[in-house]
């Protein structure tokens, strides 16, 4: 199971792989006991994580029940608009690592209701390549900024390890609604996911939270209505930043979800969009030295930044290495 797939729903998981298997004989599969994970029996909702392996009996005949014959594969064709669009973005590419700017609003893998993502796009950005890029990290659909790949699946075991432990170095940028306090520092605050009426949600818990820690520094304030700050995440929990900085009484503008009507100025024009961006990525590349990309800030944070009269600072160092 690779980095990017943790904590996929079963279902998801073998849907993303074996779209011919419907969920009928899924399920028949998985209360037969055919499909195991580590061994063990698992339901079509159980999650998996990375490192996991799955067991899976040959198809041919799970793939008709009762005599029907097996639904063909939905293969979605890619616009050449799209396949421009997607390949102006690329901005780095060797034979094991391809580098993208993900814009905001581009899901980075379908689900309800989510028809249009960048995993329905990666034939698109095979290149040369005899294999298709292998999504080994996540940003959230409104995050835009730096998104690698794996062109084969070597460098994805690789590169999904140097992103599960403290290889790969992150830098984002945020524009605040309010100033953080102190300007500079450590947040660290356990955080935990609530399945609520409202749909999965991310909050600051107690013992029972998972560990989440962020460095942040303020590069520059709009007195004390607004902020542009550096973050650096050291750990790699769902929502971190936007949760974080939240606790702090400083939403991210446009982060409506964490932040409610406070994470809004309404005399923003482009404040309705999520003010979060991957600024920067180092990692080790898969065979030898490291990775360092930048992407260039949004249309919609420079158009915000030009608004508040914030000037956009040059990318610091990334904050020195600390202990999670």
């Amino acid at each position: 199971m690779s980095g990017d797939e943790a904590g996929l729903r079963l279902d998801r998981w073998f849907k993303r792989h074996y779209p011919d298997l419907g969920h009928t004989r899924l399920e028949r599969l998985l209360r037969t006991g055919q499909v195991r994970v580590d061994g063990k029996r698992v339901k079509a909702g159980d999650r998996v994580e990375a490192g996991q392996v799955v067991r899976i009996p040959p198809l041919a005949t799970a793939l008709v029940d009762d005599g029907e014959a097996p639904r063909p594969p939905v293969v979605r064709t890619i616009a050449p608009a799209e396949v421009e669009a997607i390949r102006a973005r690329v901005l780095y590419r060797d034979d094991d690592v391809l580098v993208i700017d993900k814009p905001a609003g581009l899901a980075v893998q379908g689900g309800t209701n989510t028809p249009h993502h960048l995993d329905g796009l990666l034939d698109a950005l095979r290149f040369d390549a005899a294999e298709r890029p292998r999504l080994v990290h996540r940003l959230d659909k409104d995050t835009s900024g730096v998104l690698a790949l794996a062109r084969n699946a070597a460098a994805a075991a690789k590169l999904a390890e140097a992103f599960r432990g403290r290889g790969a170095r992150k830098l984002y940028v945020a524009v605040t609604v309010g100033v953080p306090d102190p300007l500079g520092g450590r947040i660290d605050l356990p955080l935990a996911k609530d399945a609520g009426p409202r749909g999965e949600r991310v909050a600051v818990a107690g013992e029972s939270g998972l560990k989440a820690v962020t460095l942040y520094q303020v590069s520059d304030t709009v007195g004390g209505h607004a902020a542009y700050v550096h973050l650096s995440p050291l750990t790699g929990r769902t929502h971190q930043l936007r949760v974080h900085l939240a606790a702090l009484g400083t939403p991210i503008l446009g982060d409506g979800k964490y932040g409610g009507a406070g994470a809004f100025i309404e005399t923003v024009e482009s404040a309705r969009k999520l003010h979060l961006h991957a600024r920067r990525l180092i990692l080790p590349h898969p065979r030898k030295g490291e990775v360092d990309v930048t992407a260039p800030l949004p249309p919609h944070m420079l158009d915000t930044c030009a608004w508040l009269g914030i000037e956009p600072k040059s990318i610091p160092d990334l904050f020195p290495g600390d202990e999670v």
